[in-house]
């Protein structure tokens, strides 16, 4: 019986505690000129319901509180805005303070010289380095070449194979743009390279909290892996004086403009592995599903690449003027992202205090989305 007392005795104790964390969360963010809304935990917010639930969350906020309402997510207090007209505002109003902000824990593992950390003249640097990996010239004669070599290998372990599409898909994004970073290298490297990638892109959407086996912790540790592997491959190149027709061949080659020191090029290049990994494979998982449910485009799809083929023997590659003639196939690509939201968010910040739909507040961080924004404070 005593034993039993305790029990209940503890667990109402722990009823009553987390009811006053939560009001006490409420009540501290109470403050005159912010929107209604939930603020969930301390620290942790409402991130768990954000991450497990994505758009549904959003929505059922949206059905309480309306298009304009508060929360608390990814360690950020968060005003979160659905209306159309707002967010376009927001988009296209960069220079009026509202400049690109991310998750603190995005920060901390993509690296502080990555394309989204960076304003002014670093933002301009890192951003014509960028470009000028993925100009047209560089298209037409190493990015399109490489992905054609790169998909018929990979296409061809699927013969006669049951696979699972999300994880192929995934597997695809990451070696295809891995090649194109570091063609020589990029087998030879991939093993032990991709778990690490894993656990980084996990790592960007948590809680940015460093204790053991947290994702962020296991992000943060994945992120330095991958960096002492990229610094070595950066040093053999150098050392090697080989001019390699990769990306890495061109940062550190002579006739790139954009000079980068090894930390911004490292992060260059995580980067560039981050952003197309998510968006690559998603689209086209789910352009497999797409044209699965519909077959008439599928036989459609298939005519477009047959001509194509038809007019070349089995081991010519596709070139860039047959790329620009799949007219169909681009409208695929199109319809697939209208339907599938590819990505969820643009995040955006600003430094001063700003009124929005008649609230005032000190707005540091914002997310834009493709249905809602996020500001956090």
């Amino acid at each position: 019986m005593a034993g039993l007392v305790i029990i209940l005795a503890v667990f109402w104790s722990l009823c009553i505690l987390s009811i006053a964390l939560l009001r006490w969360n409420e009540v501290r963010y109470r403050k005159k000129g912010l929107p209604p809304g939930t603020m969930g935990w301390p620290v942790f917010g409402e991130t768990t319901e954000f991450l497990k639930q994505g758009p549904g969350f959003m929505k059922n906020q949206r059905s309480r509180f309306g298009s304009f309402f508060k929360s608390h997510i990814l360690g950020c207090p968060t005003i979160v805005s659905m209306d159309p007209e707002l967010n376009r505002y927001i988009l296209v109003n960069e220079a009026k303070g509202l400049v690109p902000g991310y998750p603190q824990s995005m920060l901390d593992i993509l690296g502080k010289c990555n394309i989204a950390a960076v304003h002014g003249s670093a933002h301009k640097h890192m951003r014509g380095a960028l470009l000028a990996l993925i100009s047209p010239t560089m298209i037409k004669d190493q990015l399109l070449p490489k992905i054609d070599d790169f998909m018929r290998s990979h296409l061809s372990d699927w013969n006669n194979k049951i696979v699972d599409i999300q994880e192929k898909t995934k597997e695809m994004a990451f070696l295809s743009s891995l090649r194109q970073i570091a063609s020589k290298e990029a087998s030879s490297i991939s093993q032990s390279f991709m778990p690490e990638f894993f656990k980084l892109v996990l790592g960007t959407l948590s809680l940015p909290i460093n204790l053991p086996n947290t994702n962020y912790h296991r992000g943060f540790q994945a992120r330095q892996h991958i960096t002492s592997l990229l610094r070595k491959l950066v040093e053999e190149r150098r050392a090697s004086g080989e001019n390699q027709e990769d990306m890495l061949g061109f940062l550190v080659g002579e006739e790139n403009k954009y000079k980068l020191s090894d930390e911004e090029m490292i992060d260059l290049i995580i980067t560039i592995l981050y952003s197309g990994y998510e968006t690559v494979s998603t689209t086209s998982m789910m352009a497999v599903k797409y044209l699965h449910d519909h077959p008439k485009v599928l036989e459609e799809l298939r005519k477009e690449h047959m001509a194509i083929r038809d007019r070349k023997k089995p081991e010519d590659p596709i070139h860039y003027n047959d790329y620009k003639s799949m007219r169909f196939t681009r409208a695929v690509i199109y319809e697939t992202s209208r339907l599938a939201t590819i990505v969820n968010g643009v995040l955006r910040k600003t430094t001063r205090d700003m009124e929005i739909n008649a609230f005032t507040s000190k707005i540091k961080e914002l997310y834009k989305s493709s249905s809602c924004t996020f500001k956090q404070s």
